[in-house]
């Protein structure tokens, strides 16, 4: 179960010494941001995955469970517009983010994972499947 673990991949070879010359000189920039922060604890009969996601609105994020894959994407756009007298610009700021991340829920009741979004974390507990023991059936005979 979760088992997308992300991973950093160290490349360095011949080829990509001018990639890593320019990384490491201008550092990296925030072209390319971070995915959010999660926590996973056991709980006994669930999980619970906590997702720091402040700034966002519950209306921003979207939960959805597909083949046994839960994703959580969160997708927040916010613009500024300041006028002077004759409505021409003094400042405008747009900001667009969009995170999202998938989790393998295999083990995971789906049907009865509930989510609470609260102060900037989501909180989703994920009931662990009860495993179907086959039981023994007496046949009558006639």
């Amino acid at each position: 179960m979760f088992g997308m673990i992300p991973f950093d991949r160290d490349d360095d070879n011949f080829f990509s010494i001018f990639d890593n010359f320019e990384r490491k000189f201008f550092g990296n920039s925030n072209a390319s941001l971070p995915a959010f922060r999660t926590d996973i604890r056991d709980a006994g009969d669930r999980f619970v995955l906590e997702a720091e996601l402040p700034g966002f609105q519950k209306e921003d994020i979207k939960l959805d469970v597909k083949d046994g894959i839960l994703t959580i994407t969160a997708e927040h756009k916010e613009t500024n517009e300041e006028r002077d007298s004759k409505g021409g610009y003094i400042r405008r700021e747009r900001r667009l983010g969009s995170f999202t991340r998938s989790f393998d829920i295999s083990g995971v009741d789906e049907e009865r994972i509930t989510a609470a979004y609260k102060n900037g974390v989501l909180e989703l507990n994920l009931p662990k499947a009860v495993p179907v023991v086959p039981q023994a059936k007496r046949i009558a005979i006639e």
